[in-house]
């Protein structure tokens, strides 16, 4: 099978149609472009979780695992309480190199108001570098978070920039590469672009404004995400290309490995429906938040993105970019930047 996230049909056939609910709490489960499970109790209180696995360096890991996992969460239009974490490691690994991974993960869980409520640690053979899986915990009163269901006639809003994580990763990992090009200063605020990962500001603001759905940004990119949303929601899309913001700095690394940063890992990026999405945009920029309508849901099932006078349809999620650089193989661009 091919790296990254399975294909839409391999998750239908090889894993949804294996799972069969048998009890009454699980509300919503395992689907098509759904990040989170609830489970429902009779006090009136939804419990949401998410799951995510994460392989990177140790001193960046707990930065990009962290958030993507509670991203979900709050997607969901919960608040996020805890994460629980399996920590993989390398039998060449050192003790401090563990000791200082634990220290970032607090770090990252201070800053989102989230506690370790524990987990599982593991030195394992085979493996080059750590793996985080993160499961986030949160907690949502039922019928609050979103408001009615995504419909179609509605806008589609994004917040900050496409592939920040994506960004941040080839940055601070391939920095020696770059430097070949460009200079220090571009390569260092385009790795600090992890501090911008977390979407669990926006996500409450949303929610207090009435959105009517939400998607955080991940594997796949954008074009990833708005397949996933439309597929879920059951609705069609017409978004408008140069409508979608994007960092210049995104736009030269993603030049310089010939990635295609539509299609680039984006945690920290937020989908939105809303009625009005104009309202929901300049409410998140009061909040300090840039965020862009780009697009709007449409009946039936067609995904179309127009690029000035060009339409085209959007294609099923594919392996994401990062990916890519970092097995050498090289993407065409497909949309002008």
């Amino acid at each position: 099978m091919r790296i990254g996230k399975v294909s839409e049909n391999v998750l239908k056939r090889s894993v949804l149609r294996q799972i069969h609910i048998h009890g009454s709490e699980v509300a919503d489960g395992a689907g098509i472009g759904k990040d989170c499970a609830v489970l429902s109790f009779a006090d009136g209180t939804d419990t949401v979780l998410a799951t995510t696995p994460v392989s990177a360096p140790a001193d960046k890991i707990c930065a990009y695992a962290i958030p993507m996992a509670l991203n979900n969460i709050a997607a969901a239009g919960a608040v996020p309480a805890a994460v629980m974490l399996s920590v993989l490691f390398p039998e060449q690994a050192q003790e401090d190199e563990l000791r200082r991974m634990m220290e970032d993960a607090q770090a990252v869980c201070s800053r989102c108001h989230v506690d370790i409520a524990g987990g599982h640690t593991e030195i394992v053979p085979g493996i080059g570098e750590p793996i985080v899986t993160v499961t986030g915990v949160g907690r949502r009163i039922r019928g609050s978070g979103t408001g009615r269901t995504i419909g179609a006639g509605q806008d589609i809003v994004i917040s900050k920039w496409i592939g920040l994580e994506g960004t941040a990763r080839l940055a601070g990992e391939r920095r020696q590469e770059l430097l070949a090009r460009y200079p220090a200063a571009i390569i260092d605020e385009a790795a600090g672009f992890d501090r911008y990962l977390s979407v669990i500001p926006e996500a409450a603001a949303a929610v207090k404004s009435g959105v009517c759905g939400m998607h955080d940004v991940s594997r796949g990119g954008i074009f990833g995400a708005l397949w996933e949303l439309a597929q879920g929601a059951g609705v069609g899309l017409e978004i408008d290309l140069k409508k979608i913001p994007i960092r210049q700095e995104t736009v030269e690394i993603c030049e310089f490995f010939e990635l295609n940063p539509y299609e680039l890992l984006s945690g920290g990026c937020l989908l939105m429906a809303a009625d009005h999405g104009d309202e929901l945009a300049e409410t998140l920029e009061r909040e300090g938040i840039p965020a862009a309508v780009i697009g709007r849901t449409t009946a039936g099932n067609d995904r179309v993105i127009v690029n000035e006078d060009e339409r085209r349809y959007l294609d099923r999620p594919k392996t994401d970019q990062i990916y890519c650089a970092a097995v050498g193989r090289m993407q065409e661009i497909s949309y002008e930047i």
